[in-house]
């Protein structure tokens, strides 16, 4: 099994993301030793679509990359929609890129990186109705179950979680990677 004792990963989401993609990976690297951070624009409490309520630990505007080791951002339509908007939460999720951290991203949450500009040659998948706009962020979309690229790992739906959650694991515990720029 591998080991992420030590490290803190940022989970940055806002009302209306989709439960099990902010669920399944937060008890997988907290299974694997991490420290779980949710990061979202306002102080509070976040609620999925399904219901699920998580309270936030810091603000995106409060918010470091330098602070974390990773970054996961859930989907949801609504989740993605308004965090893209959002100038903290981009700036905050492009600086992972930035610093070469690794990135989980899944189903609308790649909405997210279109507006952080990082997606320039890179390979990802996402909820299959976002991939035009993938592709004119600059990516190349592909549609596979889990896709790992320089430590950014995506995936395109609740069904693939199983897949995500052990390549994001796996990632966070390389640590940063050289392609993984902004």
């Amino acid at each position: 099994m591998t080991h992420l004792t030590g490290k803190r990963v940022a989970f940055l989401a806002t009302d209306g993301f989709e439960d099990s993609e902010l669920t399944s990976p937060w008890e997988a690297v907290q299974s694997a030793g991490a420290a779980a951070v949710m990061v979202a624009p306002l102080q509070g409490d976040v609620t999925g679509k399904n219901g699920h309520i998580q309270s936030v630990d810091v603000r995106a505007s409060e918010a470091s990359a330098g602070q974390f080791d990773a970054l996961v951002l859930p989907g949801g339509v609504v989740n993605a929609d308004h965090i893209r908007l959002d100038q903290d939460a981009v700036a905050f999720a492009r600086d992972f890129f930035a610093q070469g951290k690794p990135v989980g991203v899944i189903c609308h949450g790649a909405w997210i990186l279109t507006e952080a500009d990082v997606l320039e040659g890179r390979t990802l998948t996402s909820y299959p109705s976002l991939a035009t706009d993938l592709r004119n962020a600059g990516a190349v979309w592909v549609d596979e179950e889990v896709v790992i690229d320089e430590g950014l790992v995506s995936s395109r739906t609740p069904d693939d979680l199983p897949a995500f959650c052990v390549k994001v694991v796996e990632e966070i515990a390389e640590g940063p990677h050289s392609g993984q720029t902004a």
